[in-house]
């Protein structure tokens, strides 16, 4: 016998899946089907593009990006932890300094390896060793 909650699950699944099949076909049935190469130009809020998109120096913006998700998801923990202090007692103050430390011996790692030398004063760096 299948639990009732179930059945709500699937009734959402069923709506969420027929609207995005819905959206996808006005798309494709409103959208202009004629192709031409001015379809193929760059568009940045109607000026004209000028240069290249690329900068002169690679930055790795998706580093920044992991960082933040890692650390952030660490204070996630952290006050987790901090609200259930008082449950979690000693073995959970134990387990948080634990967690701590490693990511903590994580940000020593990724600091020597340069993982954080990027940007304007990083290329003047490089630029002066070269």
């Amino acid at each position: 016998m299948i639990h009732p909650s179930f059945y709500h699950l699937l009734i959402y699944t069923v709506i969420a899946v027929t609207l995005i099949g819905v959206l996808l076909l006005a798309a494709w049935w409103l959208g202009d089907k004629r192709i031409s190469a001015r379809k193929g130009d760059p568009y940045e809020s109607g000026v004209q593009p000028s240069g290249t998109a690329r900068l002169a120096w690679p930055v790795p913006f998706y580093l920044v990006a992991i960082f933040f998700i890692i650390f952030d998801v660490e204070a996630a923990f952290i006050f987790a932890w901090a609200v259930g202090w008082e449950q979690l007692g000693m073995t959970g103050l134990v387990q948080i300094t634990v967690f701590i430390l490693i990511l903590a011996v994580g940000l020593v790692w990724l600091w020597i390896k340069g993982g954080l030398d990027w940007g304007p004063s990083a290329s003047r760096k490089n630029k002066s060793h070269a």
